[in-house]
């Protein structure tokens, strides 16, 4: 929720003069390390690392200088992805144990470590390059790797940048975020305070519409792009002008047809595309099925923007927040279903040791073409109501970062995932899913479908709980009213190309998510967050002419991101927030 637009709408401001400083870098590879029992006594505290299933780890002994017996143990907590490690240095002589989360930096084969003589570490790197040195000293761990954690960068290198040392950073929050926050937290019926003042004074502070114009002279769908929408027969010829769009959009026409899908100047394999979900064929729209309601005008002509990925050009990845979402419990769910003996629903209520950045590893900077906030905060991500409230401790949302698992992923969720050889994939997650668990790369559940796909028959249709308040978790206020600002996204199949679409709905309920998921042939949709420009920000990161542009799906998400002049750094990409978010990386040729 943003208390006021502002006006002075510009052209994207450069974002070259942060971007030239980013190191390139790439994707973590696959492969395992060799494992010794876990040390520790048995009675010690559930952590983040406990409920890694297929962590190993390997101890090393050495005799550094100064005579104490010094251990160190490299925890791999996901062979199969291979890109996040503990490193534990443990002393003989009393000194505390030290402990630090690294990241491969480039794919390749597992990072092992060895002890060399004179109390050095050698991390290897498998790949045939010159091993890794770091030395070990009496008075501290190792020069290089205190140096890098004291810096307080989100990423540190190390080993020529080969590795990274990740510190925890503090996240970035706006205004809202942290008065809201203030309100559930700390004042007594903060949660009431924030629900009226959405109903009251949000509902449709976002919503746009655009009077149709004259059609443009002619319009040729981009090559590649997905297939328009299904769009009524008095439909057809409508055009319109998006008010607050920031997107460079390539056509010599400002005036858009609703439901087709246009290039955009210096993103290649991006598409866009302007909708509203009284524009569906009729044949959609008459479809009255039970879980959907009939759409009223506002909700009828409540512009939607849509964005294309196509996925055989762009890996999707997922990144939690420096704060959100959170481990604890979500106080929806009813008492019955909270274990009060445990801090979380998984036994965990904290990352630690692991350290969150909240923003794109600095290597994948230079190839990301995309952010868009993710979803709901823990608070709001589990079930009140429903048969989903009273199984699995209130099916609270999962998440699942570089394939290590910050919360479960539940049975019954909508889940967007990637897998570890990059597939993009959208379903209802089932118990029977955990088996594939190790070839799940990230993942974040929000909810239940919008659309949803049998498994069996393949046909998709709404899901079964689109229309029910508390069953669905849809948010609102507890009179029902779901009308407001939202995202979601969803896949588009057309014969063998596969597009990762998302959608910003100026004001709608989730049955005119529905009607317009439907309209652009979705085989899988799921709600993503709402209610306010923050929560449902995109951004692109276009080419032209050798310099690189921040646009923004909506020109007033600007003000999320932070300025210094004509320069300005993106939200996720430029410095660390505290939401979870997506991005898209587009992939290196082949």
């Amino acid at each position: 929720m943003c208390a006021s637009r502002r006006l002075n709408r510009g052209a994207p401001r450069a974002a070259g003069a942060w971007l030239a400083g980013a190191v390139l870098l790439g994707n973590a590879g696959a492969a395992g390390s060799p494992s010794v029992p876990a040390a520790g006594p048995a009675q010690a505290p559930l952590t983040i690392v406990e409920l890694q299933p297929f962590r190993t780890q390997a101890t090393v002994a050495m005799l550094p200088v100064g005579g104490a017996t010094t251990y160190a143990t490299l925890v791999s907590l996901n062979p199969h992805v291979n890109s996040w490690f503990l490193l534990h240095v443990d002393f003989t002589d009393g000194r505390p144990r030290r402990t630090f989360h690294l990241q491969k930096a480039r794919p390749g084969p597992a990072l092992l470590v060895t002890a060399e003589q004179q109390g050095r570490l050698l991390f290897d790197f498998g790949d045939g390059s010159p091993g890794c040195l770091l030395p070990l000293s009496a008075a501290s761990t190792s020069p290089s790797l205190d140096s890098a954690q004291r810096s307080g960068r989100p990423f540190a290198p190390l080993c020529d940048g080969r590795l990274y040392v990740r510190n925890q950073s503090i996240g970035r929050a706006s205004t809202l975020e942290k008065v809201t926050g203030f309100l559930r937290d700390r004042v007594w019926g903060g949660e009431e305070i924030v629900s009226f003042v959405k109903k009251e004074f949000y509902r449709d502070a976002f919503r746009e519409q655009a009077a149709a114009v004259a059609a443009p002279r002619s319009w040729t769908a981009p090559e590649s792009a997905p297939p328009a929408a299904l769009v009524a027969s008095s439909q057809v010829d409508v055009a319109v002008l998006p008010p607050h769009l920031g997107l460079d959009v390539d056509s010599p026409d400002p005036a858009l047809l609703v439901g087709r899908w246009y290039a955009l100047r210096g993103l290649p394999d991006v598409y866009f595309s302007t909708f509203m979900a009284g524009a569906a064929a009729r044949s959609l729209l008459d479809g009255h099925e039970r879980s959907v309601n009939r759409l009223a005008e506002a909700e009828s002509t409540a512009l939607v923007y849509l964005v294309a990925f196509d996925l055989e050009r762009f890996d999707l990845r997922f990144s939690v927040g420096t704060d959100h979402p959170r481990l604890n419990w979500s106080l929806r769910p009813p008492s019955q279903s909270r274990d009060a003996a445990l801090p979380g629903p998984d036994g965990i209520g904290s990352p630690v040791p692991l350290a969150l950045t909240g923003m794109v590893p600095p290597g994948e900077a230079l190839r990301t073409v995309a952010t868009f906030a993710g979803g709901f905060k823990r608070e709001h991500g589990a079930f009140r109501f429903g048969p989903l409230a009273v199984r699995n401790h209130g099916s609270h949302y999962g998440f699942v970062e570089d394939g290590v698992v910050f919360s479960t992923l539940q049975p019954g969720l909508a889940t967007v995932y990637t897998t570890v050889v990059g597939e993009v994939g959208m379903a209802t997650w089932a118990k029977s899913d955990a088996a594939r668990m190790a070839t799940v790369r990230d993942a974040r559940q929000n909810g239940v479908p919008l659309i949803d796909r049998d498994p069996r028959s393949g046909v998709s249709t709404p899901g079964s709980f689109v229309n029910a308040w508390g069953e669905g978790n849809w948010s609102g206020s507890a009179k029902e009213e779901l009308r407001t600002v939202r995202a979601g996204v969803c896949l588009v199949e057309a014969g063998t190309r596969r597009f990762l679409v998302y959608a910003y709905f100026s004001s709608a309920p989730p049955s005119a998510m529905v009607r317009v998921f439907q309209a652009y042939r979705c085989g899988y949709a799921m709600h993503l967050d709402m209610n306010a420009l923050e929560h449902t920000y995109l951004a692109l990161y276009a080419s032209q002419g050798g310099r690189r542009s921040v646009e923004h799906l909506i020109d007033d998400m600007d003000v999320l991101d932070r300025h210094d002049g004509d320069t300005l750094a993106p939200r996720f990409l430029g410095f660390p927030d505290n939401r979870d978010f997506f991005y898209l990386v587009r992939r290196s040729a082949r």
